[in-house]
């Protein structure tokens, strides 16, 4: 739930997931030589990371606009008032069952708190018409309530950003404050 913290890692953990969020694409070796530790370190507590599911993907992040992504859209919705514990799960197992073929575009799907919405999904869009079959898909789900729907889209193809998707930014404050007290 929102504010529940998990028990921390060991700094060379913390480090290591830094190093690998801004470029999970070094060898052991060159990440050993950049954390000062040594290269079996490395691979022993990579291995540590994946086996308890800190590390749960490598990727890369392209640029989806270059990919024919012409929207990004941040849609927030909200889940029927009344639904008791039984109809939730079925929702949330639904929402896993179909996510693939129906928003195989979505990149994440989340409950949360705020703007009063409770879930959101951020997904890439070809174009306008592509995002409003996805809009309707998502309002005709059983378990939401279609009345309570809002989206924030970005033009990918709009000349001025203020900050490209990226994790070596907050890879870089993880490493400030390890260094802090």
């Amino acid at each position: 739930m929102l504010g529940e913290r998990k028990k921390g890692l060991k700094d060379v953990e913390m480090r290591l997931m830094s190093e690998l969020m801004k470029n999970s694409r070094r060898s052991d070796r060159e990440l050993a030589r950049t954390l000062g530790i040594s290269q079996p370190t490395v691979t022993r507590t990579r291995s540590k990371l994946e086996k308890e599911g800190y590390l749960r993907e490598y990727t890369v992040i392209p640029d989806f606009n270059k990919l024919g992504y012409h929207i990004f859209a941040l849609t927030f919705f909200t889940w029927k008032k009344g639904l008791n514990t039984e109809e939730m799960e079925e929702a949330r197992k639904g929402a896993l069952k179909r996510a693939p073929s129906v928003f195989p575009n979505a990149i994440v799907i989340e409950r949360g708190l705020g703007l009063n919405y409770d879930s959101f999904i951020g997904s890439f869009h070809r174009d306008y018409a592509s995002y409003k079959r996805f809009l309707d898909e998502v309002k005709t789900n059983p378990y939401s309530d279609s009345s309570k729907t809002q989206s924030f889209l970005v033009d990918l193809d709009d000349k001025i950003h203020y900050r490209y998707l990226t994790f070596s930014t907050l890879a870089n404050h993880i490493q400030e404050k390890q260094k802090s007290p």
